[in-house]
């Protein structure tokens, strides 16, 4: 009975340790879990963060490969037209030149400087222009310019060549910005969709988030430009996030921009980057209706301020244009344009 008596306390000690034990493991199992459970889907979150950055950076790359692109199609086709208009000068001359050896050849014969300066092969007879004091004033006059309008033409033929060049390696670099683009946004998409729908309106509900309380209302447009680019950013609410457009259906973030401005007249870079550049630069406490928002230190996004601490902004795919706390993500400068 004495050793029962003196066994069972240790017994119940030990039944007590074990239980505490056995609680404080299933605590400590517990807690760990939670971290557990939620680091991927909070890495998975910031996985699609990181994903819709640099999708956005490849975008506005994109953007400014394009522009360049259509502005070297432009200069081409400029080109083009100077090149057409001066090989008709040149025909002409030719044909006047023409005329003259006709005449010489039937009064007496073809002066042989005259015909080495109008053999096929142009270069030939500019080599050998020296003979040009061989001929009459008349003819001398009208070989040299000649010579100069062929001159003129060979160079703008080798600055088209250039910038055929120049427009190739634009449209390779919008490719390649293009497949950076599509598929840093379909693995974005791919982790969204693994979330639980409750995960995904967290991810959401945190993408809207930010300070409101930076500025206050922010008063009247700083000009009627800016206050009807501000109507017409308030026009485009609700219309789709599309990468690489500039409305009137769709925008991305400094397509919108661009298309807002417009509306009022005025012409804005494609770019985000360059926007930031496009007017007088302020500080964000001093922001009114119709400045240009930059975001992250590289302004790889754009959105326009509302006043009351809000920009209209095309936040990213899947998510319409929209009005956001302007401290919604680091604020790199505010342009006023």
């Amino acid at each position: 009975m004495g050793s029962h008596r003196r066994t069972a306390p240790s017994s119940g000690s030990e039944r007590s340790t074990a239980l505490a034990l056995g609680l404080l493991s299933a605590a400590a199992t517990a807690l760990g879990a939670v971290p557990a459970t939620a680091a991927p889907q909070e890495d998975s979150r910031a996985e699609v963060d990181r994903l819709y950055r640099e999708a956005e950076k490849a975008t506005e790359a994109y953007n400014a490969a394009d522009e360049r692109a259509d502005a070297l199609r432009r200069e081409i086709a400029d080109a083009q037209d100077a090149i057409a208009r001066k090989q008709q000068r040149v025909n002409t001359m030719r044909e006047t030149l023409g005329s003259l050896a006709g005449s010489q050849y039937r009064s007496g014969g073809l002066d042989p400087a005259l015909s080495l300066l109008l053999s096929e092969d142009p270069e030939d007879y500019l080599r050998k222009a020296s003979v040009l004091d061989r001929l009459g004033v008349h003819q001398t006059a009208e070989l040299r310019k000649l010579r100069g309008t062929l001159r003129s033409l060979s160079q703008d033929r080798a600055e088209a060549g250039k910038r055929l060049g120049a427009l190739e390696r634009s449209r390779k670099a919008a490719a390649t910005h293009k497949r950076t683009v599509e598929h840093k946004l379909a693995e974005a998409r791919r982790l969204l969709g693994s979330l639980p729908a409750g995960e995904r309106a967290a991810w959401d509900r945190a993408s809207r988030s930010g300070r409101t309380d930076l500025l206050g209302p922010g008063g009247a447009p700083a000009s009627g430009r800016a206050a009807a680019a501000a109507a017409a950013a308030r026009s485009a609410l609700g219309k789709p996030y599309v990468w690489g457009a500039n409305g009137p259906s769709g925008f991305d973030c400094s397509g919108l921009t661009q298309w807002a401005y417009a509306q009022a007249g005025v012409a804005l870079p494609r770019t985000s980057q360059a926007q930031r550049y496009a007017g007088r630069q302020v500080q964000l406490s001093e922001a009114r209706p119709g400045d240009l928002v930059l975001y992250r230190s590289d302004a790889s996004h754009v959105g326009m301020y509302m006043g009351n601490g809000q920009v209209i902004h095309a936040p990213y795919p899947g998510a319409p244009v929209r009005y956001d706390p302007v401290g919604m993500m680091p604020v790199s400068s505010v342009t006023r344009v």
